[in-house]
């Protein structure tokens, strides 16, 4: 798990939390933080002991700016194709095929304060765009480093998935849940907060030791029980 810091986006600064699994054929890396941030990444592989070369394939979870910001340079900075994988509805977004900007959004936006809108308005206007190479489905076994399988998980963004680790029995949420004060919580910053909930259901089938969410970082205290009082209340 990597902690990167983006400095005062929105008026705060955010902490977030790439994830790399890797064996000795291969690493997989799970979402690529704020555009800008690609030395960033280059240096967290290297403090994980991860050689870069070793990169070859990207999940990107979901669209959001914060997930796919630095995906084009991350890119462009291997000297071998490294696979992008997404879930089927979050691929026009990623694409750049739809308009990150939604009537939803714009609404949202009208009470932001005024610089915040500006610098978000600048984020979206020119937004990363990389092609799509694999299309992941719900339940699949992806067979990259131990077993990789995908949950999907919408709510937070339309086709939002959360990855599933069987060798170390890890839940990569991605943004279905979050960590906070300590707690593990649903992601109260949702689509459609009711659909979220009910994606938190299929967490329930995996035996998980240990939870990576990407704001809050590592849980793993509990995490089964933990998740089932989240699915009942």
């Amino acid at each position: 798990m990597f902690e990167i810091e983006r400095k005062n986006f929105l008026g705060q600064d955010v902490i977030i939390h790439p994830t790399v699994i890797s064996d000795n054929a291969m690493a997989v890396l799970i979402d690529t933080g704020f555009s800008g941030q690609k030395d960033i990444f280059l240096e967290e592989f290297e403090k994980a002991s991860v050689p870069f070369e070793l990169l070859k394939k990207i999940i990107i979870t979901h669209h959001h700016l914060d997930h796919t910001g630095s995906l084009p340079s991350i890119l462009e900075e291997s000297h071998h194709k490294i696979q992008v994988l997404s879930n089927e509805l979050e691929k026009p977004y990623i694409q750049g095929e739809k308009d990150l900007i939604t009537k939803e959004l714009l609404a949202q936006m009208e009470s932001w304060p005024e610089q915040w809108r500006i610098d978000f308005q600048s984020e979206l206007s020119n937004p990363p765009k990389t092609i799509v190479h694999k299309i992941v489905t719900d339940g699949e076994e992806l067979p990259y480093c131990g077993g990789i399988v995908v949950i999907n998980t919408p709510g937070h963004s339309i086709g939002h998935i959360s990855l599933y680790h069987k060798q170390s029995k890890t839940l990569i949420a991605a943004d279905a849940m979050v960590v906070q004060d300590g707690m593990l919580e649903l992601n109260q910053q949702s689509m459609d907060i009711e659909l979220s909930q009910k994606s938190l259901n299929k967490f329930t089938q995996y035996d998980i030791e240990t939870v990576i969410c990407y704001h809050g970082g590592l849980f793993n205290e509990n995490v089964n029980e933990c998740i089932a009082k989240l699915v009942l209340s």
